[in-house]
Parts: C-alpha cells; structure tokens; sequence
C-alpha cells in the first residue's frame, strides 16, 4: 500500500507542477506595460469597462479585452484628387492633416476606423469647400480653404473623440492649358505695366522738354549756345555727318554775350 501510494504522488507530483506552470502564465499574461503616450481601452465580457494607462496594468485573460490607442499627434497624407471649382474649373489638390484622439474609448467605440475615417472625411470637406470657391480664391486665399475644412472635419470628428490640429493645403495644380493661359495674362499684365511706365516717362520728358523751351525762348542766345554744344558733341565722332541750317543773325547774337 505504501508503495502504491508513492507512486500516485510521483504521477500526480509532475501534474501538479505543470498545471501551476499553466496558471503562473496564464495570470503572469494579464500584466502590460503602456507607454506615456498610450492608452488601454478594456472590455469586460464584450462591454466597455475602464480605460487604463500608463505604466504597468493588468487585464484578466480571456474575461477582458483590450485595445491599444496612440494619444500623439497623428499626420494624415490625404492622397491627391481632382477637384471642381466654383467656375468649373478642374484642380489637383494635395493635403495633409494633423489630429489627436482626445477620447480613446469614443475612437474605439464609435467608430471602426478612425483614422481612415478622418482621411475620408478631409477629402469630402476639400471638394465642398473647392466647389464653393472661385478658382481665384483657391490659389489666393490657401489659408482661408484649410481653416474651413478643418472647421468641418473637426466638427465631425468631435464625437468620435478625436481633435483636429490642423490641415495644411499642401500643393494646387492647374491643368496645363490653364497655367498657359495665366501665363499669357501675366505676360500681358507685365506689358500693360511697362507700357504704363513707358508713358509717365515720355510725359515727364516731354513736360521737361517743354520746360526748357520755354526757358530758351526767354533767353535769344540759349537756343544758340545748344546748337553749338550740339555741334561740338557731334563733331567728336569723325564718322558723323550733320547739316544745320544757321540763323542769320548769329553773329549779332554772339555780340551781345
């Protein structure tokens, strides 16, 4: 008998040691480690239970479940897409969006995805906003698009517990017949403005001309000592050849000086 019960304790000695192995890591598997910057949200039998994090937590096994959020400001490159202006005209615009998730059990529970939620809902916002806006109004006033969509996203998003940063407006592109066509009308409005330029000054020359004139006709001999010092000018250079017609009385004229 006694042997017969040793050898029960040697069968069941082994079997004791390896379910307590099985119980240590199945209890020693509830312990996680979040990070600062992380949250756990737990489910219990499949309801929300608590939201926990940082630092060391536990989750009992197979009665809780749990999901890990990221609470860092997340940057979202919104692919780019053809949008319709005001004026039919077509444009590419290209994005970007920075958000945080504010409320880690709405994110998870509220919505499947969040974050292919919020690039959705930014490309929706930018082809509504475009579309009510002139194509001038696109390339001119960025700023003013970028805040109006992120007013709307971010109005949207609020209840799924996520916080819209900002949206950055990153490239525009115009059709190429459209970027030929500004071309030409810069190319004019250049023209237009050198041609303005132009003018005022051949009006402020005339106006000086006219200025002197008027000075030389007051003096008789001014209007001659010019056409000598206009001689002289010319006569530097061997090659030119000039007829001026004298007045007669350019003799008495240079008496009188």
């Amino acid at each position: 008998m006694l042997l017969q019960g040793f050898d029960l304790w040697f069968i069941l000695i082994p079997a004791i040691i390896f379910v307590l192995i099985i119980v240590s890591c199945w209890f020693l598997a509830g312990f996680k480690v979040i990070l600062e910057y992380e949250r756990l949200v737990i489910f219990r039998l499949g309801k929300y239970k608590r939201t926990i994090g940082p630092g060391v937590v536990y989750v009992f096994p197979m009665v809780e479940k749990s999901q890990k959020v990221s609470l860092r400001i997340i940057t979202a490159d919104i692919p780019r897409q053809e949008v319709i202006t005001k004026d039919n005209i077509p444009v590419l615009a290209n994005t970007v969006v920075y958000y945080k998730v504010e409320r880690p059990e709405d994110a998870v529970i509220k919505i499947e995805n969040y974050a292919f939620a919020v690039r959705q809902y930014t490309q929706a916002a930018l082809r509504d906003v475009v579309g009510n806006m002139e194509l001038d109004s696109v390339l001119t006033e960025r700023e003013v698009v970028a805040t109006d969509i992120r007013n709307i996203v971010d109005q949207e998003t609020n209840e799924w517990g996520i916080d819209i940063k900002s949206i950055k407006i990153q490239e525009i592109e115009l059709p190429a017949e459209m970027k030929r066509a500004m071309a030409k009308q810069a190319e004019a409005e250049r023209e237009k403005r050198a041609a303005i330029i132009s003018s005022e000054g051949e009006l402020g020359a005339a106006a000086n001309l006219a200025k002197a004139a008027s000075m030389m006709a007051s003096e008789p001999g001014a209007l001659q000592l010019r056409t000598l010092q206009t001689i002289r000018d010319i006569s530097q250079d061997p090659s030119e050849k000039i007829i001026i017609f004298m007045p007669g009385d350019l003799g008495n004229i240079l008496k009188k000086l």
